[in-house]
């Protein structure tokens, strides 16, 4: 599966618990197809304390979730937006398909 979001994009979650939230991609994982967005998905991890005295902690981080369940922000025109693909020359370049703005 083509997964057009990459790092630092700022998405919008369609589907899950975390519906309607916005946040900017913190990781891209292309083989299984899935995407780290910043503030959703929260997961929380028990962690055992590693030296003598020290207390264990609870801690919260963002868990993946499947690319098909966000949506790329388009930077210009602020809308939720499929991505569409466009070639200047050599170069390949991803296109707003409501403004036909570049992204990137």
């Amino acid at each position: 599966m083509k997964i057009r979001i990459r790092k630092n994009d700022k998405v919008k979650v369609l589907a899950g618990k975390d519906r309607g939230k916005k946040g900017k991609v913190i990781g891209v994982d292309r083989e299984t197809g899935r995407v780290t967005v910043e503030g959703a998905n929260e997961i929380k991890k028990h962690r055992k304390p590693q030296k003598r005295g020290q207390k264990g902690e609870i801690i919260t981080a963002s868990g993946p979730m499947n690319s098909s369940n966000v949506q790329l922000i388009c930077p210009k025109c602020g809308k939720v937006t499929r991505i569409g693909h466009k070639f200047e020359g050599d170069k390949k370049l991803r296109v707003c398909k409501k403004c036909k703005a570049n992204i990137d």
